[in-house]
């Protein structure tokens, strides 16, 4: 392999992670506070498609990419009300929500199919300037992903260096000894939702406005459901996140790769090469009670018992 391919699969791994580590942050904040949020798929629909939607209109990224983040946090919401007011089932809630994210984000971009944006400015990489023409123009990134790495950091700083993500963080292990110790569970999960449904649309802004610069319908790919898993792949950790969004994406950079070279391999087959190593690598690391699930992750608090 070139060192040019290795470049280039770097590249694309970073640009395709960029979305996919903002939504597995804010899934990391969902169960941290015990809620498994199967919604994500249709919420970063929706956020995409609006947030697209208002880019084209405005012709002004920023703003898309404000109101994808809102419409976000908002959407996530319903997760809040159902499963936090109404405690209702949470793996049904958020099959239910993201069926409902497919049918609105289609009807939201319906008309936006194709629709040229004005694209985020790319700003080279520092040090890489002077390279060459053909390898600088790999290492253009706009500013949602040099931001991205900084998220992470805050997000671990906020979980376990703040009194708040101390409560969060009690609340995902025993509801009951939170509200014991003064902390209200209600309300910690209506923020985890909040800033992790803001997260989910970041995410999904990259990939409509920055990243791809198109909207098609389904385009998110099965990200909520992989930021999903990459949750549990990082032990809930926000800084392991970073490693597996990046493992994940330029697994899928190097299958694209493979299949554009010629290489006489079933693309099906290919295809399944980022979920394979997903799966190798939890089958490496096992499971610890260091790193355990939160406590209380799936359980519906009824506010004095579970």
């Amino acid at each position: 392999m070139s060192l040019l391919a290795i470049l280039g699969v770097l590249s694309s791994a970073i640009f395709s992670g960029t979305s996919l580590l903002y939504t597995t942050l804010g899934e990391t904040l969902h169960q941290r506070a015990g809620i498994v949020n199967l919604g994500l798929e249709g919420i970063m629909l929706i956020s995409a498609a609006t947030g697209y939607r208002v880019a084209v209109e405005t012709g002004n990224p920023y703003i898309g990419i404000l109101v994808a983040m809102i419409v976000g946090g908002l959407t996530n919401m319903i997760i809040g009300f159902l499963v936090v007011t109404r405690k209702a089932n949470q793996l049904a809630s958020g099959l239910a929500t993201m069926f409902f994210g497919f049918g609105l984000s289609a009807l939201i971009g319906r008309d936006y199919v194709g629709v040229r944006i004005t694209p985020l400015p790319r700003i080279p990489f520092p040090g890489t300037a002077n390279l060459p023409l053909l390898f600088a123009s790999l290492f253009r990134f706009d500013f949602l992903i040099y931001l991205v790495i900084p998220v992470a950091v805050l997000i671990w700083w906020l979980l376990f260096r703040t009194r708040w993500g101390l409560g969060l963080r009690a609340v995902g292990e025993n509801a009951d000894t939170a509200f014991a110790s003064g902390r209200n569970p209600f309300w910690i999960k209506y923020q985890a939702l909040g800033i992790g449904g803001m997260l989910a649309g970041l995410g999904a802004a990259h990939l409509s406005i920055a990243y791809t610069m198109n909207w098609s319908q389904f385009m998110t790919g099965g990200r909520g459901f992989i930021a999903v898993a990459l949750v549990i792949f990082s032990k809930w950790h926000p800084l392991r996140a970073i490693g597996g969004a990046l493992l994940f994406s330029g697994a899928v950079a190097f299958q694209l790769m493979l299949q554009s070279s010629g290489v006489r391999v079933s693309p099906f087959l290919l295809d399944t090469i980022p979920y394979l190593i997903t799966l190798l690598v939890l089958i490496i690391w096992g499971g610890t009670r260091k790193h355990a699930a939160p406590a209380s992750l799936g359980r519906v608090y009824q506010g004095g018992q579970q």
